[in-house]
Formats: structure tokens, C-alpha cells, sequence
């Protein structure tokens, strides 16, 4: 489709390259709740609570102190800052298994950032950083598994920020595509196509690569009627003639 940047052999070979870097600390079927969560510490497990979040709820603003790390167990949660103009700047939107606050980790002292649930009943498990260094003291692999997350977050996040700041509104979405092949996608036994069953709604995709819902709507199906995708809620199919 002219004027669109498609997925190509070299992009999609590229992508499931990446995959060997996620590999290292984020296994199929394993989550970072599963691997980090003081719950499956002993020591921590009888002392140790979740908090749960309504929909909208904050579970911190900017300028709050930062003394601890989140891991989700169920639910979304939206990560952003204001500009000063009061305008947000949506940087992730998270969901089960993933780890967020982890700059505390790393000496932070204060939020540059808020963190705001999405769903109803999410639920939260809080770790104190003296929790957080205390296990990374006491486990070399545990510490090791910390810290790769952390770089490859922030690789990520800079990835996308460049991306916000430096692309136009189909760019951005190709890439988007690309980040989805390369977190939730799979080929396709049957007919090869690539096969994405992600965790985000319309609303979400819209706000992590800077577009107004519309936008986002004119994207998806101008590709759609150029027969490069198809797409219901949360699955988004590639055609394996347009990979």
C-alpha cells in the first residue's frame, strides 16, 4: 500500500532475532511475578500482601517517593508523565507478570512518573526496595535476572520514545507491529500468516504510539482493505504474503 511502511522478510527475520534477547530472563509460559515475587520466597511469603486498584486508581503519582517496586498479578496498569502544558505522554501500558517502579531499584528517590491502573481488580504485589536489595544480596541469579530486565526495559522505552519524538503516525504503527510480532506473535501452522493475541485495546495502541483513536482506525483498516492484515479485539493477524 503506498506511502505505508509493510513488514518484510528482512523486518520479520529481524524481529525473531530479538526474541534471543528476551529469552534470558523472560521464558514461554513464565512471567517476572512467577520469578521475582517474594511470595515464592520463604523468608518474605507470611509478611507479604497484595493491594488491589480500581479502575483510574493511582497507585503513584510524580514526586511521589520512591521506596518500592510493583509487580503485577492481574489487571493493566498505564505508565506516563504530563507535559507542561498538561497534555499526557503514555510511555507503557503493562499487564500481567510485568515488574514497574524498578528505577527505585537503582537509587531513584523520586517519581518522574505516574502509575494508574486500568481494569478493575487489579491486583498489585509491593516490594519495599530493602526487600528488593536484600533478595539481589542474597541471589546472584535473582540479581542477574533484575538487572537484565531493567536494561532491556529501558532499551525499550528509549526505542519507542525515539519513535514518538522522530516518526510520523504510520511509521510509528508499523513499528508498533513489529514490537507485537516480537512480544505476542506466532506463526501460523495452517497458513503461515503471523498471528498476534495481544493484551491491549484500540484505546491503548492509540495512546502508546501518540495518535488520536481515529488516526489509529484509518490505519487499521486502510491495511485491512489492502488485504496486509486482518484484525478483531485483541488479535491482530499479519498475511504471510505481506511479511
Amino acid at each position: 500500500m503506498k506511502g505505508f511502511l509493510l513488514l518484510n522478510d528482512s523486518k520479520v527475520n529481524s524481529i525473531k532475532s530479538k526474541l534471543i534477547m528476551n529469552s534470558l530472563w523472560v521464558f514461554e509460559d513464565v512471567n517476572l511475578f512467577n520469578i521475582l515475587c517474594p511470595h515464592k520466597f520463604k523468608k518474605f511469603k507470611a509478611c507479604h500482601d497484595f493491594d488491589t486498584y480500581k479502575k483510574c486508581d493511582y497507585i503513584y503519582f510524580e514526586d511521589d517517593a520512591a521506596n518500592k517496586v510493583y509487580l503485577i498479578e492481574k489487571g493493566k496498569v498505564k505508565i506516563g508523565y504530563y507535559n507542561e502544558d498538561g497534555s499526557e505522554v503514555v510511555k507503557a501500558i503493562l499487564s500481567k507478570g510485568e515488574l514497574f517502579g524498578e528505577k527505585a531499584i537503582l537509587g531513584e528517590g523520586v517519581r518522574n512518573e505516574f502509575a494508574q491502573s486500568l481494569e478493575n481488580n487489579t491486583s498489585i504485589c509491593p516490594v519495599s526496595v530493602d526487600t528488593m536489595h536484600e533478595l539481589m544480596r542474597d541471589s546472584q541469579s535473582f540479581s542477574f535476572k533484575v538487572y537484565k530486565f531493567i536494561g532491556f526495559k529501558f532499551k525499550k522505552l528509549e526505542r519507542r520514545i525515539q519513535l514518538l519524538l522522530f516518526k510520523d503516525s504510520k511509521t510509528r504503527f508499523s513499528e508498533f507491529l513489529s514490537e507485537l510480532c516480537n512480544d505476542y506473535g506466532y506463526d501460523c501452522d495452517k497458513t503461515g500468516d503471523n498471528i498476534i493475541n495481544h493484551p491491549y485495546t484500540q484505546k491503548d495502541i492509540a495512546s502508546l504510539i501518540g495518535v488520536s483513536r481515529p488516526t489509529l482506525n484509518i490505519l487499521l483498516n486502510e491495511l485491512k482493505e489492502a488485504n496486509v492484515i486482518d484484525f478483531k479485539r485483541k488479535q491482530i493477524r499479519i498475511y504471510k504474503k505481506s511479511a
